[in-house]
């Protein structure tokens, strides 16, 4: 029976929404597909992006950037958070080599820890890398990247330049030191488009533009009690408390209110820079307003390619905070939605993973 091991970062549960989409691809594919997924994951969340059936060791792989709401990242503590963690290397090589040889997978994907791909290299397990970005990338570009200690960025560099392949699915940051890369067409997850479907399960009027707002991360941003919506706008959003006392905005969640469901039935998009939603927003080809997070360093890309595919529009944070944000929503509507581009990174790394796993 071919084994699958999943290592996903502990920052963010992105990542996993991220290499879900060729999981399930991947079992699809290969009959009897028995997969295992390491990480500090919700087991509600990991079930809704896994297929059934998968075993879960939530023991996390590396440490997550901590946060300060989800637009900024406190660099400072995380510097000493990858420093720390990089100072028992050895060890953490060790305990990884452990898990995996108690059951050895056929092949191992990383979605992006690093201490998964050396200790597979060690054992002799194919290994690949799936992600949009990588660490050492991300701290090297970060505030603190001229402080980063030399042996964390040799492990760093060690553990995604030794993997079989590392995928980049677009958009992704250009990684061009990898030797082992290869570019790969976007992954999203797309669901059928059914508005009236959602209207009618929350009472909201025909009339009325459904907008998710999407944040995600640590902590929320909210719309201010007094922050005037077009007339012709509902928004939905997963934070039930932002939706407490507004009849102008739902809160979401469960079965057929999932935010893949409302993002691919929504007209427009209120969020964050990320790969999740922008994927998944010109995948199902919807409008993004975004709070940009300049100090992110993946965020270059993923603007730019978005910005050539859907309508696209920035809003500064302050703008969000002060309920300035039905003109640059009027517009972003206005805009409307275009066509929807082909999620082909899925059946790109299936083609490419299935044969490890024959």
């Amino acid at each position: 029976m071919p084994h699958l091991f999943i290592a996903v970062t502990a920052h963010g549960y992105g990542h996993l929404a991220q290499v879900g989409p060729v999981a399930q691809a991947l079992s699809d594919a290969v009959p009897e597909l028995r997969i295992t997924l390491q990480g500090p994951i919700a087991p509600a969340f990991a079930a809704a992006r896994l297929p059934r059936g998968f075993r879960h060791l939530e023991t996390p792989a590396d440490v997550a950037l901590p946060m300060a709401g989800p637009l900024q990242v406190r660099w400072e503590e995380g510097l000493a958070r990858y420093s720390d963690f990089d100072t028992d290397h050895a060890h953490r090589v060790a305990r990884q080599q452990a898990l995996l040889a108690a059951d050895p997978p056929d092949l191992l994907i990383a979605d992006i820890p690093w201490v998964p791909l050396i200790a597979a290299r060690h054992l002799g397990i194919p290994s690949v890398a799936l992600c949009s970005l990588n660490w050492l990338d991300i701290l090297a570009q970060s505030p603190v990247g001229g402080r980063l200690p030399a042996s964390l960025v040799a492990h760093l560099h060690e553990g995604y330049a030794s993997a079989d392949l590392f995928l980049r699915p677009a958009p992704s940051m250009p990684m061009a030191w990898l030797p082992n890369a290869r570019d790969i067409g976007p992954i999203a997850a797309c669901r059928p488009r059914r508005p009236a479907a959602i209207r009618a399960r929350l009472g909201i009027p025909d009339e009325k533009r459904l907008v998710l707002m999407q944040f995600g991360g640590t902590g929320r941003l909210r719309l201010d009690e007094e922050t005037p919506l077009p007339a012709s706008v509902h928004i939905l959003t997963p934070d039930r408390a932002a939706a407490a006392g507004r009849p102008d905005i739902s809160a979401i969640g469960g079965p057929g209110l999932d935010v893949l469901d409302v993002l691919a039935s929504c007209d427009a998009v209120i969020t964050k820079p990320g790969y999740g939603t922008f994927a998944e927003a010109a995948c199902n080809g919807i409008p993004v307003l975004y709070v940009p997070r300049r100090d992110w360093p993946e965020e270059p890309p993923l603007v730019e390619w978005l910005t050539a595919r859907v309508p696209t529009r920035a809003i500064e944070p302050t703008e969000l905070a002060a309920g300035r944000i039905a003109a640059p929503l009027e517009a972003i509507l206005a805009a409307g939605p275009t066509t929807p581009v082909p999620a082909t990174g899925i059946g790109e790394a299936v083609d490419l993973l299935r044969r490890w796993l024959q």
